[in-house]
């Protein structure tokens, strides 16, 4: 019996660097022509010394080279825009890499490899570093992913299921998202719960009569039948910073209704967007690492 294996650094865990990148094909390079080279990512000069490397693509490019593992909701990230004009601006592009490992000059080098090894077919519209701040937390001082599924059931919520055009593929929500830390920090504490729906220290969630309807967890935690599972990381300086938001689902609709509840489409408009608001976003699709060989056939030398 064989079986689809997916990218196994979707699940990584206990990586304190990142690097995600977002390349456009050049003129006049087909998806189809580009895979050779994408394929090339496998080398150990990119991918190997315990660095864990990621690669999606959009939904024009993967359709185009392998239609019969294409799921039928994969689609291009269309702009979010709320009733009282927030929104979130779609900046698509054709592939998205996402490198991780222990500390960043690892991370840096393997991305500027990966980058060098495409760079035939791909020119790099967009990078974005990451770290771990304070074991954890986002930048707001906040525990992140608190909602998270376990790792064991991880595989469940992120990938497409057996049987599935695109089965062991996960959907993926890239954004990057600025935060206005001054304002924030200007609240109180109890304040600044009220907007998260946690309490600060300890992220307990707040009981229903005390979390405001517009609290970013009830705005974002649907339950079980639509979880997304969460791999995102702070970024920035000290002039600009913020969240890059990553997630993984086997269904896209899961952030599109996500979406529609932070941004006040379906209800409330999520209290944290008046103190972070997003940059880019695109939607990609990562898939398996079974389907990912198979289209390139043998191992480069």
């Amino acid at each position: 019996m064989s079986f689809t294996l997916p990218q196994f650094g979707i699940f990584a865990q206990g990586t304190d660097a990142h690097d995600f990148l977002e390349f456009d094909l050049r003129p006049g390079v087909s998806a189809t022509a580009a895979i050779p080279s994408f394929r090339r990512l496998r080398t150990p000069d990119v991918s190997a010394g315990g660095v864990n490397l990621v690669i999606a693509f959009g939904a024009d490019a993967w359709r185009e080279v392998a239609p019969s593992m294409a799921p039928v909701s994969l689609a291009p990230f269309s702009e979010v825009i709320g009733s009282d004009g927030h929104r979130a601006p779609a900046t698509q592009h054709d592939a998205w890499i996402w490198i991780s490992g222990s500390t960043p000059d690892v991370t840096f080098d393997h991305a500027r490899a990966a980058a060098s090894t495409i760079s035939d077919v791909a020119v790099l519209a967009a990078e974005q570093p990451g770290f771990t701040y304070r074991g954890g937390r986002d930048e707001t001082g906040f525990v992140d992913g608190t909602a998270n599924p376990p790792v064991r059931r991880a595989a469940d919520v992120a990938l497409v299921p057996p049987g599935e055009p695109g089965e062991a593929g996960s959907h993926v929500l890239a954004m990057r998202w600025i935060h206005d830390l001054d304002a924030f920090h200007r609240l109180s504490i109890q304040e600044q719960e009220h907007v998260i729906g946690r309490t600060k220290p300890d992220s307990i969630e707040l009981t229903d009569a005390e979390k405001p309807p517009d609290a970013h967890i009830a705005r974002v935690e649907l339950g079980d039948d639509v979880e997304i599972f969460r791999r995102s990381v702070p970024y920035g300086t000290v002039e600009e910073h913020g969240l890059y938001f990553v997630a993984f689902s086997a269904d896209p609709l899961r952030f599109e209704r996500m979406l529609s509840r932070m941004f006040g489409i379906d209800g409330p408009r999520d209290r944290l967007t008046d103190f972070s608001r997003p940059v880019s976003a695109g939607y990609y699709f990562a898939p398996s690492n079974t389907a990912l060989r198979a289209l390139a056939g043998p191992e480069p030398e």
